[in-house]
């Protein structure tokens, strides 16, 4: 199950499942400390009418999710038929306020005056297991208050004539053999329990008194700070400006800051452009305040795999940035790049991934191969934030703020790379290669430490560093020398790489891969034997495109990585299928470049949000949704398109 909407305010963040309910609620980092209990339930919505009651998730319901295409607000429609009742919702996280809002209207289809219960239900495990958490009623303030430490929650709704909940219920969520707090709705009343502590949740109800055919407005929010004194100061700045006038601020910053996009969005076609805005609106959310760019927040992954994808990459955040820097976005590529300078580490290299407060994550990679002592990285990390600062540079023209991280990261990152090499070989050292599984010398990864080394030589020389000119540029020179050992000339492609041995000989991979290709064309350039990126593309066509029903193209021959039909070679992406289009894009094959973007546009869910794969089969999604990169790559190919270079 992905999340069709991601909404937030690069400190608070919040996912919305495919029924429309909260499924992960972050703060105070983007990505970091997910405070709901997405891993087992949902925060429930529910119905009662005349003695029948339902759970918008209990299949009974018609749902539709979409989210605007020029501000980052859901808007979301529930119907049950059977019950003749439909609820609308406009959903936001505050621009300015760490307040997650939704303003639903209740809507009565039946010809008969009928009072309609609405429960709003609340279940956060802000602890661990949610062992030590509180959740309690506080009378003066008519709010319900959920808290642990230095996280307060506070909780509340009220109609379009200020009149608050009515009834409410606090209680124990899955301990001591207790289901949770929401059963107490199912009957229609809630028992005004206050108070309790160690796994909690809570439910409010909103009585609505409709006519025929009537409807009414519920403002409902949950507000996030380091302490009660502080939520309560948010809560009344809602009560006080009312939901009207925060959404339609907020409506306001995202349409500012889509504005900045504006002209460079100019030439592209009338068909993509709610798709693009969307992807942009994909990317801020998922960019913490701090710096860090989280590949996604989608929590479901955890329950397939061991662990989340809330994590910056140091590659995936420097791919979601590009089309930010193309389009003339300054503030979010700053602190990315500040994000990267401050954990480089001191010998000049970026670790597998990061937390979005700069504490290292979790990895797989081994500090030991074959007994041999070596470090845990991909190199094609360090040198992509290289390189992006040069693109960075090439269209901001900001020479001051390059400048100033020259010595703190463009000459340690550049150092590290040069001398991390063979002597045997003159090419770059083994390392994980960019899909995270196999050690060795890759092909992406040379193209990409090659450029980063000539775009560091242009700074070097730019900033009178003559030594480090020299330097680099002779180590991209070896790399050029020795691009040979990457051809598989049997299949006349380029090869996923070489693990060097003990008595110098050459392992080689010959593994078909898109990044080959990709890391050539892109990377590599002119430099490279550009007969041979054709080939290699020729032999893609052939083998990996198209080789499912869904269409698309996988990483690489024999992909296992949530492999979901093992006729098949792997799984679609949205990455490699783009990189793809990127290719037809550069030699003048426009229309087999739109076909694979109209593919992408038509496999994102229906509003808008595109996963990392989809199934083989059927071309449903797989893996987390959203993924950033996907939605970077996407932009970028249409930027391609509209010759925005």
């Amino acid at each position: 199950m992905g999340r069709p909407v991601m909404l937030g305010n690069g400190q608070l963040t919040v996912g919305l499942n495919e029924q429309g309910l909260v499924h992960d609620f972050y703060y105070p980092y983007v990505g970091l400390e997910n405070l709901s209990t997405a891993r087992s339930t949902d925060h429930k919505i529910g119905i009662w009418i005349d003695g029948q009651f339902s759970w918008v998730d209990d299949g009974n319901w018609t749902i539709n999710i979409n989210f605007e295409s020029d501000s980052l607000v859901s808007n979301i429609r529930m119907q049950h038929f059977g019950m003749q009742v439909e609820l609308l919702f406009y959903d936001f996280v505050d621009h300015d306020l760490n307040a997650f809002c939704r303003q639903i209207t209740v809507i009565n289809h039946s010809p008969k005056h009928r009072i309609v219960r609405l429960f709003m239900h609340q279940v956060f495990e802000i602890s661990r297991r949610g062992r030590a958490d509180t959740a309690l009623f506080v009378p003066e303030e008519n709010y319900i208050l959920d808290y642990k430490g230095r996280y307060s929650l506070l909780i509340y709704g009220q109609d379009k004539n200020g009149v608050i909940f009515d009834q409410f219920a606090v209680g124990n969520y899955g301990i001591e053999g207790k289901e949770g707090t929401f059963k107490d709705a199912e009957d229609g009343e809630l028992s005004g329990s206050a108070v309790e502590h160690g796994g909690v949740d809570s439910v409010i109800r909103f009585s609505c008194d409709l006519g025929s055919e009537g409807s009414t407005q519920i403002d409902y929010w949950i507000v996030a700070a380091d302490s009660q004194y502080g939520a309560e100061q948010i809560h009344h700045v809602l009560k006080q400006q009312k939901l009207d006038q925060r959404l339609a601020a907020t409506r306001r910053y995202w349409h500012e800051w889509l504005e900045v996009a504006a002209s460079g969005l100019q030439n592209i076609e009338a068909s993509c452009q709610d798709m693009i805005k969307k992807s942009l609106m994909m990317i801020k959310v998922h960019t913490d305040k701090r710096g860090g760019i989280i590949a996604s927040c989608d929590s479901s992954i955890y329950n397939f795999g061991r662990d989340y994808y809330s994590y910056v990459w140091p590659r995936d955040g420097a791919y979601a940035i590009w089309p930010l820097i193309r389009l003339g976005y300054q503030e979010e590529p700053k602190r990315f790049f500040g994000f990267c300078r401050d954990i480089l580490t001191k010998d000049g290299y970026l670790m597998h991934k990061y937390q979005p407060d700069r504490a290292i994550g979790s990895t797989w990679h081994p500090l030991l191969h074959e007994r041999h002592k070596e470090l845990a990285i991909q190199e094609d990390e360090t040198a992509i934030i290289i390189y992006m600062l040069g693109e960075y540079f090439a269209h901001s023209n900001n020479e001051d703020f390059v400048f100033s991280l020259y010595t703190t990261l463009v000459q340690p990152a550049c150092n590290f790379m040069a001398n991390f090499m063979d002597e045997q070989t003159r090419l770059p050292h083994a390392s994980y290669d960019l899909w995270e599984e196999k050690f060795l010398t890759s092909t992406y990864t040379i193209a990409m430490v090659y450029r980063a080394l000539l775009v560091g030589a242009d700074f070097a020389d730019r900033f009178e560093y003559p030594d480090d000119n020299v330097a680099w540029k002779d180590a991209a020179s070896a790399i050029l020398n020795g691009l040979g050992a990457f051809y598989d000339s049997d299949r006349a492609i380029y090869r996923k790489g070489f693990l060097l041995r003990e008595d110098s000989s050459l392992d080689f991979d010959n593994t078909l891969d898109v990044s080959s290709m990709y890391g050539a064309m892109m990377f590599g350039g002119k430099d490279f034997d550009n007969n041979m990126v054709k080939s290699t593309m020729k032999a893609l066509e052939e083998t990996l495109l198209n080789s499912s029903p869904s269409g698309g193209a996988p990483r690489y021959e024999h992909d296992q990585y949530f492999a979901a039909d093992s006729r098949y070679l792997g799984n679609p992406w949205f990455v490699t299928t783009l990189w793809m289009a990127q290719y037809y894009v550069r030699n003048d094959q426009v229309d087999k470049a739109r076909e694979l973007v109209n593919w992408t546009v038509q496999h994102a869910l229906p509003s808008g949000v595109l996963s990392e794969q989809v199934n083989p089969n059927d071309g449903t999604p797989l893996s987390v949704t959203p993924l950033v990169w996907s939605h970077a790559e996407l932009i970028n190919t249409v930027l391609d398109l509209a010759n925005l270079g």
